[in-house]
């Protein structure tokens, strides 16, 4: 039997990607979709990882799946931005043991009709664990950006402190965002929060912009670069998160707003 044919194909029935691009999932090999990258950190060592995503304006779209076990003090970190035409997707599943640290900042930037995701899947299962996820969207045209965050905490893994933040700026009204945080957790001694807000961009700000003589578009470069920071702050390789975030705003420069 074909091995595509004996592998089950996700829907947009199915949570995980129920904001995906169903016409995408619908054509794409299913083996593809359920192909994993596995990493590794061993105990007390460190990993960073740094991706911008961006398969061109005629790319139909791309899936990125990647399982990271972080081994005991270890800290593993990935800093990435989607500015891809089509749909893409880049899904985290990770796995802390003791006193490890997961380190996660994202940005989705883009128009026409894409649709740009974040999946995360975090699992603290040991003690002591700390993990922080920034996610900022920044969508015009018909785009979407997505958040689906997913903590669990284990029952032995107290004095866990976990974190995530998801916000959403809409420069044009057909653009979406849709962002869906979930806990599971079953320790007591624990700390995890989420925070979700989707909005435009401060009229306030805007306007105090223009009447200092600052151009609108110029504004909006720097309200969005003000914005899509947050989601860098912690990355200690400066010139590094400079870099993505020049990225980011470069698919805003191509923009026709």
């Amino acid at each position: 039997m074909n091995e595509a044919a004996t592998l089950s194909r996700p829907t947009t029935r199915d949570e995980d990607w129920r904001y995906s691009d169903a016409e995408f999932i619908a054509e794409a090999d299913p083996r593809t979709l359920a192909h994993w990258t596995e990493w590794s950190v061993a105990p007390g060592q460190n990993l960073a990882k740094a991706k911008i995503y961006d398969s061109g304006e005629t790319a139909s779209g791309s899936i990125h799946r990647i399982q990271v076990h972080v081994g005991a003090g270890g800290r593993f970190e990935m800093w990435s931005v989607v500015r891809a035409a089509g749909f893409t997707r880049l899904e985290l599943d990770v796995t802390l043991e003791d006193g490890a640290h997961f380190e996660f900042g994202g940005v989705t930037i883009g128009g026409g009709d894409a649709t740009q995701e974040f999946v995360t899947r975090v699992i603290h299962a040991g003690p002591n664990a700390t993990s922080n996820q920034t996610v900022r969207a920044v969508q015009w045209g018909k785009s979407t950006g997505n958040f689906l965050g997913r903590i669990e905490v284990a029952r032995d893994a107290q004095k866990t402190d976990a974190g995530q933040n998801f916000r959403a700026i809409l420069l044009e009204k057909g653009a979406t965002a849709n962002t869906k945080p979930e806990l599971e957790i079953f320790a007591d001694d624990v700390q995890c929060a989420h925070g979700a807000a989707i909005g435009q961009l401060d009229e306030v700000a805007r306007y105090y912009m223009a009447a200092r003589g600052i151009p609108p578009e110029v504004a909006r470069k720097l309200l969005v670069q003000a914005f899509i920071g947050d989601a860098f702050v912690e990355y200690s390789n400066a010139d590094a998160a400079e870099r993505l975030l020049e990225q980011a705003l470069k698919k805003l420069d191509e923009a026709a707003l």
